[in-house]
């Protein structure tokens, strides 16, 4: 292995913005920030999802980023401060490196991602299932 996740993610780290769920839980609701779930569907079936967040599936960001992407979202035009989050942060933090070099520039991710998030206390919003 020449670079292993770890390393990698330590890298990601040294040059992108970490915040601690207490800052995040403060700008929850802030309407210049856009939270961004990054994780599977079938996470966010199993475990929730952080209330108001936007869920863009961490296989799709790249293109959902880049305006010239037939798959391009306009959300990611907006200016907002992006906070990406994952599971354990390993993922987010690899995608708001990714992101920021493609140009976009108000991204940061939650330290700990959703598990430091749920060992905080902090809200968590689950999506009935069709047809109960």
């Amino acid at each position: 292995m020449k670079k292993p996740i770890k390393q990698m993610v330590e890298e990601a780290e040294a040059e992108i913005e970490t915040l601690p769920v207490e800052e995040v839980l403060k700008l929850q609701g802030d309407p210049d920030v856009i939270i961004v779930d990054l994780r599977d569907v079938r996470e966010l079936k199993r475990e929730g999802f952080i209330p108001g967040s936007y869920h863009a599936p961490r296989g799709m960001l790249e293109f959902w980023v880049d305006p010239d992407s037939p798959y391009h979202k306009t959300i990611f035009a907006s200016g907002k401060h992006f906070i990406f989050y994952c599971n354990l942060g390993w993922r987010s933090a690899l995608a708001a490196k990714v992101v920021q070099d493609m140009g976009l520039e108000r991204v940061s991710h939650i330290g700990g991602g959703f598990d430091a998030w749920q060992q905080a206390g902090g809200p968590v919003e689950r999506k009935e299932e069709k047809g109960k």
